[in-house]
């Protein structure tokens, strides 16, 4: 973990003076030694590994603080592995280093917790620039976390999605700023809103809820904003509206994606002024709310469509808190097991059940398209259904989730039986047949510049691994014989998937 003894209490510019644990996970040699010399100079302490379930297993057993993860490794993928990482007892960033990258690819690193994705050759700068960012990130997560203690009751689980999630948490319930939280349907939106709340300076005041999807568009200025007696029909009484009640607390609307355009127009203005006059009132209320909004609905496709403003959107999400599907934090199930199991006990006023390893492994194996929700809402049936068993078992399980596991065990088992060979592909240089004679179709004969680019990239590798053995393996001698950069002759390299080790 960072050594703080070198840590002299201010940070200039962008650098950080602290060392670092760091891992690079790389089949690479040539890499491996060049990052390790290069992070050694500044001041860290690095190790690197070559395949992927050495770095798993470094990563339980020691601390670190950074890893360096590539993608394509002999005995997996990288970016499979991310939370895997981020999992282990130092809970390290992971930055991802490739040659092969892709837009597609830095998006699944990144929606998995990595903290960057790096394309090699990457200069000194970069990586230096890059741990520093990271160790600042790191400090100031250290300090967070020893001077506040969040109170997570109601939350569940220490899977790193999670733990992100409570980092945002904890920065919200620091501050006054309005949050919009995402997610999926049953994730716990309010849940989240709500310990947020507990845990700020407004928590000795009114936490108001209110969902945008049971509020008619008719009603829904008079129950935000509130009405005087008989300002319209059937307003029998005053109504000091949803606003008002909220006063020095927090307003909670969840499925705020629900409320129509004319609203949505009212209700920017209240986030503007804090400012709101009541229906057949001719004087304005001013109230102090703290605003936090949930949605699982996709608004910036929204407001693409033209059915939700643009500045209402920036405005809702100050803060962004997405909390991720129970499916993508399947490790948390035995936690959230423990639980709910002996709290539903309780409450039905049975014995609490054991868990036996199939219904464990159902538990895995289900997708849960309802989230959290659908999880306890399945575990009190489960109870239920057990009631004078003192073991839960995948039997115990709802109809229709057995029926689901049952018919994806079977599809798995078919599609790995039926699964037809790939068709080999022929490159354009092979024949085709036509009589006894063998002749080149005229649409697949190559131009000039790609015969001329086929040629080179047939002799650079002789070159290369004649260059290695000519130089006994020496890198720099390598260099020095061949006139290339280390930089250059390391692209090289990896261009032809060369491996000194394997030469």
């Amino acid at each position: 973990m960072l050594d703080l003894k070198g840590f002299i209490g201010t940070q200039t510019g962008l650098q950080v003076n602290v060392m670092a644990y760091i891992l690079v996970i790389d089949d690479d040699l040539i890499f491996n030694e060049l990052m390790q010399e290069q992070l050694n100079s500044l001041g860290h302490d690095c190790e690197t590994v070559d395949r992927l379930q050495k770095g798993i297993n470094q990563a339980r057993t020691n601390l670190y603080d950074v890893i360096f993860l590539d993608v394509t490794l002999p005995d997996g993928n990288g970016l499979r592995e991310i939370q895997t990482l981020k999992n282990s007892p130092s809970a390290p960033e992971i930055i991802i280093i490739t040659s092969f990258g892709d837009p597609e690819g830095a998006e699944v690193a990144l929606k998995n917790g990595a903290w960057d994705y790096i394309e090699k050759p990457a200069s000194v700068n970069t990586i230096k620039l890059t741990i520093s960012r990271v160790l600042r990130y790191r400090l100031s997560k250290h300090h967070s976390e020893n001077t506040r203690k969040l109170n997570r009751d109601s939350i569940v689980g220490k899977s790193p999605k999670i733990l992100d999630c409570l980092a945002l948490v904890a920065q919200a319930a620091a501050g006054n700023i309005n949050v919009l939280i995402t997610g999926e349907t049953g994730t716990g939106k309010e849940v989240f809103a709500k310990t947020i709340h507990n845990n700020s300076k407004r928590s000795g005041k009114p936490f108001i809820v209110a969902d945008c999807t049971s509020i008619p568009e008719t009603l829904a200025e008079s129950l935000l904003f509130g009405h005087q007696k008989g300002s319209f029909t059937g307003a029998t009484t005053t109504n000091s509206g949803l606003f008002l009640q909220a006063d020095e607390g927090t307003l909670f609307l969840d499925e705020i994606g629900d409320l129509s355009l004319p609203v949505q127009k009212s209700f920017l203005r209240v986030l503007q002024e804090k400012k709101f006059r009541p229906l057949g009132s001719k004087d304005e209320k001013e109230s102090k709310f703290r605003l936090i909004s949930a949605t699982n609905r996709n608004l910036e496709k929204m407001i693409t469509d033209g059915v939700f403003r643009k500045d209402l959107y920036y405005r809702l999400r100050t803060m962004n808190i997405h909390l991720p599907p129970l499916r993508e934090r399947k490790e948390d199930i035995p936690l959230l097991l423990e639980h709910y199991i002996p709290k539903i006990c309780e409450e039905m006023d049975i014995a609490p059940k054991k868990i036996s390893d199939e219904f464990l492994e159902a538990c895995y194996r289900y997708d849960w398209p309802g989230n959290v929700r659908e999880f306890v809402n399945t575990i009190n049936i489960v109870c239920s259904t057990a009631l004078d068993d003192d073991t839960i078992f995948q039997y115990h399980l709802p109809l229709e989730i057995r029926v689901y596991l049952a018919k994806t065990k079977m599809h798995t088992r078919h599609d790995c039986k039926h699964a037809p060979e790939p068709e080999a592909v022929k490159p354009y240089q092979e024949a085709v047949t036509s009589g006894s004679e063998r002749t080149k179709p005229i649409d697949k004969y190559p131009t000039y510049k790609q015969s001329r680019k086929n040629v080179v990239d047939r002799m650079e590798p002789r070159y290369l691994k004649d260059l290695l053995l000519l130089t006994s393996k020496d890198f720099n001698t390598a260099c020095k014989v061949s006139g290339l950069s280390r930089a250059r002759l390391y692209e090289l390299l990896k261009k032809h998937s060369i491996s000194i080790k394997h030469l």
